[in-house]
């Protein structure tokens, strides 16, 4: 009879945990009080925005579901952004271009953001223990950290207004299929089969595929062409934005306990 290893026999006693893929925030509340942790994606272009945007130093990000409180939290002296169906909201000084957080000029600041799918599925996630986002730029960074966290993972797709897209659901497919193959976790609903599959099936030309997808032919119709590339392209930062206080800030300062007073 083979020996046991200290080793695997840890491995053998660490719990199994869960993934499982929300296809639309319309099917939210049929999953929210099974898991720990839930990870919003809405891959063009919200999350990859905010994604970029800590990752180039902006200092916190205040997701809003509205325009309303967008224009609020401006009045007040934060600088806002707001989105919707692709287009900067009139009024404000940009949206949810990935580009637009590159710049120097928000070095240290906080951003309040409202878009017309991302920050809605966050508002409505808000509410549960633990609350990232994930991303096609940020993929590795974001399997990394889930693999280091308790508990179950739910991977919520933002969708299109309420509905299904490819995009988001082949981003939560990348995310479940590392779980799964590098860190055992397992996953009991056929969603999260499906967006795995349909990940795999693409993964090589994730880009192309794409090209008749609705959001991606509603974004190159208003000439964003250059968003949709960056957003598609994998792993182009190492950050994983975390809901803390209301807003959200690189999980690392949390780690290193240098997050300060969250108030704007």
């Amino acid at each position: 009879m083979a020996e046991v290893s200290l080793s695997d026999k840890r491995k053998e006693e660490r719990p199994v945990r869960r993934v499982e893929v929300c296809f639309s925030p319309r099917q939210f509340d049929l999953y929210k009080d099974e898991f720990h942790t839930c990870v919003v994606i809405d891959v063009l272009r919200a999350t990859s925005a905010i994604c970029t945007g800590l990752a180039n130093g902006v200092d916190r990000i205040i997701p809003v579901p509205t325009v309303e409180e967008a224009r609020a939290l401006k009045a007040e002296g934060c600088i806002a952004a707001a989105e919707r169906n692709g287009q900067i909201v009139e009024g404000f000084d940009f949206g949810n271009s990935p580009r637009a957080y590159m710049s120097g000029e928000l070095k240290g600041k906080t951003v309040a953001l409202t878009t017309t799918n991302g920050t809605k599925a966050i508002d409505m996630a808000k509410e549960m223990p633990q609350v990232a986002i994930g991303s096609i730029n940020n993929l590795d960074a974001i399997c990394t950290w889930l693999m280091q966290q308790p508990g179950d993972v739910l991977l919520l797709c933002s969708g299109w207004k309420d509905k299904f897209n490819l995009e988001d659901t082949i981003c939560a497919g990348a995310i479940a299929d590392n779980l799964i193959d590098i860190a055992r976790y397992k996953s009991e609903e056929d969603s999260t089969i499906a967006a795995k599959h349909l990940f795999l099936g693409v993964r090589g030309n994730i880009f192309s595929f794409l090209k008749a997808s609705s959001h991606r032919r509603r974004l190159r119709n208003l000439n964003l062409g250059e968003d949709i590339k960056y957003c598609l392209t994998p792993n182009t930062v190492n950050v994983v934005p975390v809901l803390h206080d209301g807003a959200l800030i690189d999980a690392r300062r949390i780690k290193e306990g240098v997050v300060k007073d969250l108030s704007h």
